[in-house]
């Protein structure tokens, strides 16, 4: 199931592009199409393979006329052939895509596509990286089968929803069946990159045999941590109250590349939000915290409306039900008044951030200790 899959209705249908920032789906996608769209009785001549991955424009620019002259010359054996223009590395905004003997040479192409390619000859082209302003795209666009796989924005609020619709996707594929826990822990350790989801889903498939569920403890066990599932277990920690360990992960975040003010946004002020929240429920309300996280979704479905209201929620509106386990398993460890304090430590730690010079470091690590210190 790929993610963000659109299609533009062509004009033709032997010409096809495949395009999008999911660098994963699109090579996947562009293998499966190659495959339908080579003759089948052609063998070895039923396919010209152009790499598109140049290195400078001199390079581009030869692909480019490679192509062209692959799709002038009509196939030796067989009713036909592909034509592919493979792994395009020159249709994005580099310093080789600006250039304008390839911007040049990218117009000849679409050009000659534009008249028409011979009868029984395809043509596909898979690029990972294209700028959508460009010519050369609204022109493909028009004369083209294009489908679009664009990777899932992790830095948007809900981006979990399409990553878990993605996942579970790709696990029904190898009839792979997830609990709803160990679902969105997959999620959140493994991130949204189709590649990346695809090889965990491939070690899990291999470990579990004839097996074809995956509990959260498989999860935990076998999945790798992205930079996302190491900001998800910074979230965990804070809300352990495991000081050591989540200066050790803000140090592995930072060591990323991750910034700052990312990991204040999508780690620490999340998890202090969920906890306050949790710790009202539980205290307003009267409510036993849950054993597990998936049970807190049957308290929040018995909580009167106005307080549902005020609840965190995911962008399709839903609330995030998991999370909020997460903080009402974890809460005990925290006073209402610490966590009080502890947003307010966050808003003074993200004015620090913005407005001061201070080493970013030692911002997040002071807050952290602000946070969970005995």
């Amino acid at each position: 199931m790929p993610p963000k899959k659109t299609a533009v209705a062509p004009k033709t249908s032997q010409i096809y592009a495949v395009v999008g920032s999911d660098e994963g789906a699109v090579k996947s996608r562009a293998r499966q199409l190659a495959e339908q769209l080579t003759p089948k009785d052609a063998g070895d001549f039923g396919q010209d393979l152009i790499d598109g991955a140049a290195d400078n424009a001199d390079q581009a620019v030869s692909r480019i006329h490679s192509a062209i002259e692959a799709v002038q010359t009509l196939p030796f054996f067989g009713p036909g052939k592909l034509v592919w223009l493979k792994d395009v590395s020159f249709c994005g905004d580099t310093v080789t895509g600006r250039s304008t003997q390839v911007l040049a040479a990218l117009d000849q192409l679409q050009q000659f596509l534009s008249a028409g390619v011979p009868s029984g000859v395809f043509f596909l082209l898979s690029a990972s990286e294209i700028d959508k302003r460009r010519s050369f795209y609204k022109s493909i666009t028009k004369i083209a089968t294009v489908e679009q796989f664009d990777r899932i924005d992790t830095s948007r609020s809900g981006w979990e929803e399409e990553a878990e619709s993605l996942a579970r996707g790709l696990a029904a594929e190898r009839r792979l069946v997830f609990q709803p826990e160990a679902l969105e822990m997959f999620v959140r350790l493994a991130g949204a990159d189709t590649r990346q989801l695809r090889n965990e889903l491939e070690k899990i498939d291999l470990y579990l045999g004839e097996k074809r569920e995956i509990d959260s403890e498989l999860v935990r066990n076998l999945v790798a941590r992205t930079a996302t599932g190491v900001i998800w277990e910074l979230g965990n920690a804070i809300a352990k109250r495991q000081l050591s360990r989540a200066l050790a992960l803000l140090d592995q975040l930072l060591f990323q590349g991750e910034t700052p003010i990312g990991i204040l946004y999508a780690a620490i002020i999340p998890t202090v939000r969920n906890l306050l929240v949790t710790k009202e429920i539980l205290e307003t309300y009267g409510v036993r915290p849950p054993s597990a996280p998936y049970q807190f979704n049957n308290v929040i479905t018995r909580l009167p409306q106005e307080a549902q209201n005020f609840l965190p929620r995911r962008k399709d509106g839903n609330v995030n039900a998991y999370g909020l386990g997460i903080a009402a398993c974890e809460v005990h460890r925290f006073s209402q008044p610490q966590l009080i304090h502890g947003f307010e430590e966050c808003l003074k730690a993200n004015t620090q951030l913005v407005t001061t010079q201070l080493e970013p470091r030692l911002v997040l690590s002071k807050l952290l200790v602000s946070l969970l210190a005995p």
